[in-house]
């Protein structure tokens, strides 16, 4: 059985990496147990990280892969320094450092710091892949939903924050308030 996501014509460079990812995961949800949803994060986020980190220094950009080590490294302290001051129960029982979702805020992190650096058609399949990845925490039984959440605005704010803009004709802001949050996207014409 063939599975695909999506498939680009002589897609060279960042998207072409990009897509090899997103292919990579196509089949490790089909597994549909646990193990098979936390094996699937895991690869989500690895392949995301890896992206974010390895593509700028492989094209020579040291300050793109600064960067993206800079915004990974603010979410890592964030999100541990969460985890070890609330001791949130995981749904499996299995510990208690299920709040915020350390996978879910390292896949934002490098979607995010790949949207900057590559812009849009690269940034939104990784945006895709990140969210999967929440999902996928949820399914494998290791978070709860707001653990997701709050993972997944820790790493958006630290990607989009830390790593300068390539695009600026197209913007992805997440944003928060008291009564809510989410992403507004704006572009210039």
């Amino acid at each position: 059985m063939e599975l695909t996501i999506c498939k680009w014509r002589n897609a060279r460079g960042p998207v072409a990496a990009l897509a090899a990812g997103l292919s990579l995961l196509a089949a490790s949800p089909a597994l549909a147990d646990e193990k098979g949803w936390d094996d699937a994060s895991d690869i989500g986020r690895n392949a995301l990280v890896i992206a974010a980190l390895g593509l700028p220094a492989v094209q020579g950009v040291g300050t793109g892969a600064l960067q993206a080590a800079g915004s990974l490294g603010a979410t890592f302290a964030i999100t541990y320094g969460l985890k070890e001051t609330i001791h949130e129960t995981r749904p499996d029982g299995s510990d208690r450092k299920s709040f915020p979702s350390g996978h879910t805020s390292a896949s934002f992190a490098a979607a995010a710091t790949l949207h900057n650096r590559y812009g849009w058609q690269v940034g939104i399949p990784a945006q895709l892949v990140a969210g999967f990845v929440g999902l996928a925490r949820v399914e494998a039984d290791k978070h709860y939903w707001h653990d997701v959440i709050v993972g997944a605005a820790i790493g958006e704010a630290a990607g989009f924050l830390i790593t300068s803009q390539k695009d600026s004709n197209v913007r992805v802001l997440p944003w928060g308030d008291t009564k809510g949050g989410g992403v507004v996207v704006a572009a210039r014409f």
